[in-house]
């Protein structure tokens, strides 16, 4: 396979995070729908945890397995732990304190006579500062979904580059179907707070979430890493879980508990089904 045929397949897998980013320019949307689709992101992302870190303690069960068998000894264990552990602190906490920092960007601050007006000051406040929650959250989840979909290109390029072009092509069907459901999981907190963005946003999104999946390839094909991989899918898994507990607690408040449970049941269903594709075909 060439490289630009195995590019083309990078870009397809994470192209289709475009699919379910539309469903955030729905006019007010009804409280029951807003809830749902908080609740199916809570399940997606659910299933996102589950599998980066399946992934990526793979090396560290490897290493663990070779000590017992005697053909190796503590280092590797040791190394790839530390780097397991790291990366899920690393993208946790990482947004705990970036979050903090933000809400002390967006406090006010006190003025003295001939200073500027609060009003002139929020108005001159631009960036990611400057964004309503929901969008500062949509942001966070695109950047732990781009962070999961790096680590899945790395497996299509790797895949690509030893010649088992038929596992290349199962694994581009499989997680462009994650991907599909993946835009859902963006979109959710502006869906909850009924905050509609321009496309301009949502593009800007599913560049940063699905975005990754075609570096990742390119990135793959060349080279593969035990040791990459384990950081990008554990810093994945840490930020993913940060975002997962943020949408618990909308969830908690906007009532309907039997939507949340379906919504994550639903969520949980379309990321076990997406990752039967990939599975069956041998990988």
């Amino acid at each position: 396979m060439s490289e630009w045929q195995t590019l083309f397949l990078g870009f397809i897998a994470g192209v289709t995070i475009l699919l379910g980013l539309p469903i955030g320019r729905l006019r007010a949307p009804k409280p029951g729908l807003r809830q749902f689709l908080n609740a199916l992101a809570i399940g997606i992302l659910l299933f996102l945890i589950w599998d980066v870190l399946v992934h990526a303690y793979g090396p560290v069960d490897t290493a663990l397995s070779n000590l017992h068998d005697g053909t190796a000894g503590i280092g590797p264990v040791l190394g790839y732990g530390a780097l397991f552990f790291a990366g899920i602190s690393v993208g946790l906490l990482s947004l705990v304190y970036y979050e903090r920092w933000l809400g002390r960007q967006r406090r006010p601050r006190r003025f003295g006579p001939g200073a500027m007006a609060p009003g002139e000051l929020a108005a001159r406040r631009v960036g990611v500062a400057g964004w309503t929650t929901a969008r500062r959250l949509a942001l966070m989840i695109a950047i732990g979904i781009g962070l999961h979909n790096f680590g899945e290109g790395l497996a299509i390029g790797g895949s690509a580059a030893i010649g088992a072009i038929g596992l290349a092509t199962v694994l581009v069907i499989g997680f462009a179907l994650h991907n599909a459901t993946e835009g859902f999981g963006i979109i959710a907190p502006l869906a909850a707070e009924g905050d509609r963005p321009s496309w301009g946003f949502l593009l800007l999104m599913g560049l940063i979430g699905g975005g990754p999946t075609f570096v990742g390839t390119a990135i793959g094909r060349q080279f593969t890493n035990a040791a990459v991989s384990v950081i990008f899918l554990t810093l994945a898994a840490g930020s993913i879980l940060y975002v997962v507990i943020q949408l618990l607690g909308v969830a908690h408040e906007a009532g309907r508990k039997d939507l949340l449970y379906w919504g994550v049941l639903v969520g949980l269903v379309a990321g076990f089904l997406t990752d039967m594709v990939v599975t069956a075909g041998g990988a």
